[in-house]
């Protein structure tokens, strides 16, 4: 980023991170309202998504002879990283935000598995624990121990969406690692790529035709995908790549607290004392993974790099 100093001081990059964690929570407010509007998910994911990766196919051609010997990884990329935002999108739209933010931050979990079953990554003890709290956290977000009635651990398609998000995120990240001589950008825009083919798919299947979208929501999306998305991830992407992993996950942390926080202020949600708690657990594993990281030592350009959000 050419208005931000190539080498920030720890207090600018944990300030850019911040910025970018908070926009990330208010995701959820545009896309409620392309809800609002008459949107469906997909469609959504296509135009503002796809849209930018439509235009980042030229970079990541340009970029071929850099990842021309791991372009099985960056497929993988595309694929995975793509699914992480077009399912993230479509459960935060038509799910309540608190619980999907929840079931999306599982996402320590399937971190842990990966890392161990695929880097050969040792696990110290305490992510272990982490990955015992997040699953306790999900039952009780889910309704814990029969209480709720015919409610306890109803388990949703939007559920599912969420907890496919996250294990597609932890699973970018992974494959991200390996991809150790994939430019930064590449491994960016091939996540855009992704969400634009998969959300293209995703329309083709459900046989939704394009409502009527007058110039203003035209502008509404376009912007959303050229302006809020694209602030949130090159920010996003700034503040990693210039912190320490554990200091960047705590920080990472306030997109979670921003999202279920404004999402019970302003939209109206609420969440029960089970799923509180679950939801604290939750929370708890997240910061964790953050604060105990891999103890073997990471390859080159370890930032994650799924985009987001999410």
């Amino acid at each position: 980023m050419k208005l931000l100093p190539v080498h920030p001081s720890d207090r600018v990059a944990t300030a850019v991170l911040l910025f970018s964690a908070t926009v990330w929570g208010l995701t959820w407010m545009p896309l409620k309202w392309f809800v609002a509007q008459g949107l469906p998910g997909p469609l959504v994911s296509l135009l503002t998504y796809g849209s930018v990766g439509l235009l980042a196919v030229g970079l990541l051609w340009r970029d071929r002879a850099a990842w021309r010997a791991q372009w099985g990884l960056v497929l993988a990329l595309t694929l995975v990283g793509g699914w992480a935002n077009t399912s993230f999108v479509n459960a935060v739209m038509l799910g309540d935000v608190a619980r999907v933010m929840f079931l999306f931050y599982l996402s320590p979990v399937w971190s842990v598995l990966g890392g161990r079953l695929f880097l050969n990554e040792r696990i110290p003890p305490a992510r272990w624990g982490a990955v015992a709290g997040a699953i306790v956290g999900l039952w009780l977000v889910l309704g814990g121990p029969g209480i709720g009635g015919a409610e306890a651990l109803a388990f949703t398609w939007v559920d599912a969406l969420s907890l496919s998000a996250g294990f597609a995120f932890a699973a970018n990240n992974v494959i991200a690692r390996a991809a150790d001589r994939v430019p930064l950008r590449t491994k960016t825009f091939a996540v855009f790529v992704g969400c634009g083919l998969l959300s293209a798919l995703a329309t083709a299947l459900t046989g939704r035709t394009l409502p009527g979208i007058g110039a203003w929501l035209w502008l509404a999306l376009l912007a959303y995908g050229f302006g809020w998305m694209l602030l949130a991830t090159v920010t996003w992407q700034y503040g990693v790549t210039h912190l320490e992993s554990s200091r960047a996950g705590v920080i990472l942390l306030a997109e979670l607290l921003v999202s279920v926080g404004t999402a019970i202020a302003l939209g109206g949600e609420s969440l029960s004392p089970m799923g509180w708690a679950g939801g604290a657990l939750i929370t708890c594993a997240a910061l964790a993974e953050a604060l105990f990281p891999p103890a073997e030592k990471p390859l080159t350009e370890t930032a994650p790099t799924a985009v987001h959000t999410p």
